[in-house]
């Protein structure tokens, strides 16, 4: 555990993004008038396949909305989307910074965990699977799910969780890489379906 502590910390302090323009809030509330449809007015998406928005940390945001302005169906390309791609095609530099600031300023709805899910959610979650070397999810993501804005670790907590089993399921095949170092895609194709789901359940009360 403690090696995987200094790995986190070196790993934070080396591949720290810089945000180059800072979002403001109320004009990011304007231009999320056009995501209410599928990610919720606050960012509280009300499909459980839509990732929710609220409280999500800035650095992530920005850096997926341009991720998804750079995607093709090469998934080593960006991020690729077919709904996503036309929405965020013409957004400005200012404007992801502006919908990153407000989407993060807005407060998650959490969700109560199932009960046949919480053990092994936990187990995963804070200590990881050493077996099957998977490293415990707190390590990146904190111990209350906020993630690391300033390296770009997404905050988990609250999230749907057939959005995040969607999310670990394309890491684990390869069919999402937008993530630095390939760190995702090394963790999730260690975990089994089954570590997948109830980690993923877990999430949505962590707080």
């Amino acid at each position: 555990m403690k090696k995987l502590a200094i790995f986190a910390f070196v790993f934070v302090a080396w591949s720290a993004p810089t945000t180059a323009l800072e979002g403001d809030v109320a004009k990011g509330a304007e231009l999320a008038s056009t995501c209410a449809a599928c990610h919720g007015k606050d960012g509280n998406s009300g499909n459980p396949m839509w990732p929710k928005l609220a409280g999500q940390n800035e650095e992530y945001l920005e850096k997926q909305i341009k991720d998804f302005q750079a995607g093709t169906e090469d998934p080593t390309q960006g991020r690729y989307d077919a709904s996503m791609a036309p929405m965020v095609k013409n957004l400005s530099e200012q404007d992801i910074a502006d919908l990153s600031a407000y989407f993060a300023s807005q407060e998650t709805q959490m969700g109560a965990v199932k009960k046949e899910f919480l053990d092994l959610g936990k187990k995963i979650y804070f200590q990881g699977d050493a077996e099957r070397k998977v490293p415990a999810c707190a390590a990146c993501h904190g111990a209350t799910g906020q993630g690391l804005n300033l390296a770009g670790y997404p905050a988990v907590s609250g999230q749907h969780p057939e959005y995040a089993i969607k999310q670990l399921k394309a890491f684990s095949h390869g069919d999402r890489a937008n993530d630095s170092n390939a760190i995702m895609r090394d963790i999730a194709i260690r975990m089994s379906d089954q570590q997948i789901e109830a980690v993923a359940h877990f999430m949505l009360g962590l707080h």
